[in-house]
């Protein structure tokens, strides 16, 4: 006997099993928000591999700002560009840097981002000690909100209002060989302060840029004493003679170089002048720079009439003391009341005269340096000079540092003092002025060439 089937109700046949939802999907109205899915864990390792995309993206930015810091080869660019970077890490617009080495030796600068030189001074207007850049801690510094905050130097609140900034935060400059090196700071606009992994970036670069500076600091310490070494070697003023003006121009390369000058009165009221340049850099080109001048001083007391006298002693010297290293000299024994130069070179370029009337070079004898043959003489000339005109000795420091060859370099020369303008032709120091401007249209300290620059002028009335 067959069992009943199951009786069918309202249309629904009981053998088609039950769908698993137990309400059927609504399709949403036209118009209607959409309904939100819910929320799905995510993935195993999702989390972790976000991490590590943070860390590798935090890594290149790092990678890529110091790179750019280490590529700076001066100490001013290096606090510029620590600030650019630390503004861009920080979220700061704003932001100032402040070198004062703690063993006092300097240099001392403060540098602004975003702040102009009256910013600087409204800011150095503050109390010491109520800046964050000036209370001397090791620990970073933050005003969240300098106008909430209790216990803030009024003068610092109303310097903040006049610059318009709400909030800050310092960093020390720091490193375990030379101690405290300064302080940078960023300013907000409004209240705000880095969070936590902006803090970790910025303290990781300051780091890295205060070991930077240290290095530059040492290496500009370092230059200035061989500047100053190589300035007072040279005369510190040119003597004063009838008939004749005298300028002279000098600026030392960044390692120290051997370039000299020298002018000092004779008997029967004469005058020596003299130009040249030692082989290398460094100290001991400065020191051997220093021996030879000293030593044609006293040849020029003795036999200046001769100049080619002068040199033969000088590289007798040389050759004796020195013998592994050259020099180039020009000698010239000047009388004013003749207006007349008599001169002799070793290996040196050959003066320029100056005048209403003609810019030419002097034709000297072609000859070798000091110390590059056994035994060196060359004849002298002589050069009647006009009155009103100069006579400009130079050092190649001068045709090396246009970074053209010594041909174009020399016609560069020769245009530089015929465009002298006739107003300034009556002071020799502002010819040599005009030459450097036009030579070096960039100034002599920021030349491609490394090399010492001089100039002397001797003007004839």
């Amino acid at each position: 006997m067959n069992a009943p089937h199951p009786p069918k109700v309202a249309g629904i046949d009981s053998t088609v099993p039950t769908p698993a939802h137990t309400v059927a999907p609504v399709s949403p109205a036209p118009g209607a928000p959409p309904v939100p899915k819910p929320p799905t864990a995510p993935a195993p390792g999702t989390v972790l591999q976000d991490r590590l995309a943070g860390w590798v993206s935090d890594l290149t930015t790092l990678h890529e700002l110091t790179e750019r810091l280490a590529r700076t080869a001066g100490l001013e660019p290096a606090l510029h560009e620590l600030l650019r970077a630390g503004a861009a890490l920080v979220g700061a617009r704003r932001g100032l840097v402040a070198l004062e080495p703690a063993d006092g030796h300097g240099p001392h600068t403060t540098l602004g981002l975003g702040l102009g030189r009256a910013d600087l001074g409204h800011l150095e207007t503050v109390p010491a000690g109520a800046l964050p850049y000036d209370t001397g801690t090791a620990a970073e510094i933050v005003h969240a909100d300098l106008f909430a905050e209790d216990g803030l130097d009024p003068r610092h609140r109303e310097v903040a209002a006049r610059l318009g900034y709400a909030a800050s935060y310092a960093l020390p400059l720091t490193t375990d060989a030379a101690a405290r090196l300064g302080a940078v700071l960023w300013l907000y606009d409004g209240p705000a302060e880095p969070d936590g992994r902006q803090r970790h970036l910025v303290g990781l670069y300051v780091r890295f840029a205060a070991e930077h500076l240290a290095r530059l600091l040492e290496v500009e310490r370092t230059r200035a004493c061989m500047a100053t070494i190589a300035e007072e070697l040279l005369p510190s003023r040119l003597p004063r003679v009838a008939g004749v003006q005298l300028a002279a121009r000098h600026r030392t390369g960044p390692r120290g170089g051997g370039d000299w000058y020298d002018a000092l009165p004779l008997p029967d009221a004469a005058l020596g002048l003299a130009v040249g340049s030692v082989t290398g850099s460094g100290p001991s080109a400065v020191a051997a720079m220093g021996r030879l001048r000293a030593s044609l001083r006293a040849y020029a007391v003795m036999e200046g009439e001769d100049p080619v006298a002068v040199l033969s002693d000088l590289e007798l010297l040389l050759r004796l003391t020195e013998p592994a290293r050259s020099a180039t000299a020009l000698f010239a024994y000047v009388e004013p009341a003749l207006r007349k130069v008599t001169l002799a070179g070793a290996g040196h370029s050959p003066p320029l005269l100056i005048g209403e009337r003609r810019t030419e070079f002097a034709e000297t004898s072609v000859s070798a340096p000091l110390g590059m043959l056994a035994c060196w003489e060359a004849p002298s000339v002589e050069i009647e000079a006009a009155a009103g005109e100069t006579v400009l000795f130079y050092t190649d420091g001068l045709l090396h540092r246009t970074g053209d060859p010594m041909d174009r370099a020399f016609a560069r020369l020769h245009t530089a003092a015929a465009s002298v303008p006739r107003a300034l032709r009556h002071d020799p120091g502002a010819i040599a002025d005009h030459v450097l401007r036009t030579m070096l249209p960039d100034g002599p300290d920021s030349a491609d060439s490394a090399e010492d620059v001089v100039l002397l002028a001797v003007r004839f009335d």
